[in-house]
């Protein structure tokens, strides 16, 4: 395949937005890889959709009765309409685009569906996935009313975005159980991408998870492939590198990172750089202070030792000393299974509970679970349990 040295950092979204918005009218065989969904949810999905769905993975399976999903780069719609009914009537998913064609095509078949299923839950913004607080819906209606014919005004719609984010933002803070996409992240340019993990960090509500199907490659790709409108925009060029794809997240504060998918053989090979399919999911929730109530966390196995991302060393088998936070993150997903708690013989209120300093590994005592002047004998042998006797047998 032939490249284009052109200009990334001003052709880059030009040509995903042109190239989308084209296969939203006509079908793109070669746009993104092949995925197989769950048929159960294909019925009532109009065959347009279908054929105008582009993506590389499957981020719905991970999705719960009753949540409020964000769908970043909904596309025409397919991924949304599977997730409104895993969800049900008690959830909510909230598509975001920027394509209007794309969009088009999503809100064309959203009473269609509504009817069919019996109840209405997916709602569609015109957005950057990267500043999930403008809706651009909203700025194109004050720029309809107020156009920009001036340095003046210029300057007036910088104001106005910063006032729409700040007093009708797309999406509310910590409003969402799970932001999920498909092959979206690797179309943003580079120098958004910290924003854009920040953004989907800030509409997760606390112990929610963002589930993402992406293209990685396991090299570092050159300038000159960067600088290809067409590898950009058919998701290859601006693939993440699959160790920091994964680092990416955790630079973004999120914690239990973990690759739920990963496609064995490369989708395509460029110059020897493969590139694949993989589906990653994180969580938010280990930010807060650290309290002290004496209790343990203990490592099941397999392994002899773990640590986790905020450098804790779990030993196995050990009573590993951990903050309030780490107790309670510990027993649930995706940790959940892998350890066993340690309670304090006597309760320490979380109002009462002092700060603990996290940095230090230590092993937690049983006496300091327990308390020093804990001399319980549970268990007392009765004279008629004696070994000539036969009460107990």
């Amino acid at each position: 395949m032939n490249s284009v040295n052109v200009d990334p950092i001003s052709t880059e979204e030009e040509s995903v937005y042109s190239r989308y918005a084209n296969a939203a009218n006509q079908k793109e065989q070669s746009l993104c890889c092949p995925v197989t969904y769950n048929a159960e949810y294909l019925s009532i999905i109009p065959q347009e959709i279908l054929e105008r769905d582009y993506g590389c993975g499957d981020p719905t399976p991970y999705l719960s009765a009753g949540d409020t999903v964000v769908d970043l780069g909904s596309g025409g719609g397919k991924i949304c309409y599977i997730a409104s009914q895993i969800v049900g009537p008690e959830g909510k998913v909230i598509g975001v685009d920027c394509n209007a064609e794309m969009l088009a095509l999503a809100r064309k078949y959203k009473q269609k569906i509504s009817d069919q299923l019996g109840y209405a839950n997916v709602d569609f913004h015109c957005g950057l996935i990267q500043d999930l607080k403008l809706d651009l819906d909203q700025l194109n209606q004050e720029l309809s009313d107020n156009p920009i014919d001036s340095h003046s005004r210029w300057l007036e719609l910088r104001n106005l975005e910063e006032r729409l984010r700040r007093e009708t933002p797309m999406i509310e803070d910590e409003s969402a159980d799970c932001v999920i996409s498909n092959c979206v992240l690797n179309l943003v340019r580079e120098s958004d991408r910290s924003q854009l993990l920040q953004e989907v960090f800030r509409v997760l509500k606390r112990g929610g998870k963002a589930v993402i199907s992406d293209i990685v490659c396991d090299e570092d790709v050159p300038a000159h492939l960067r600088d290809d409108p067409t590898l950009w925009s058919g998701c290859l060029s601006g693939a993440f590198r699959e160790d920091a794809f994964l680092k990416a997240f955790e630079d973004a504060g999120f914690h239990g990172i973990e690759i739920l998918k990963r496609e064995e053989t490369p989708w395509q090979t460029i110059e020897g750089i493969e590139f694949r399919s993989i589906t990653v999911s994180a969580y938010k929730g280990k930010q807060g202070p650290c309290l002290e109530r004496n209790q343990a966390m203990i490592y099941l196995g397999p392994y002899k030792k773990v640590e986790d991302d905020d450098g804790h060393i779990y030993f196995r088998g050990q009573r590993v000393a951990v903050c309030d936070k780490t107790f309670q993150l510990l027993q649930a997903f995706p940790y959940q299974g892998q350890f066993a708690a340690v309670e304090p013989f006597q309760n320490i209120s979380l109002d009462q509970a002092q700060e603990m300093d996290c940095r230090r590994n230590a092993i937690r005592h049983p006496q300091e679970t327990k308390g020093k002047n804990y001399d319980l004998t549970s268990q007392i042998m009765d004279s008629c349990c004696s070994p000539d006797s036969d009460c107990c047998s």
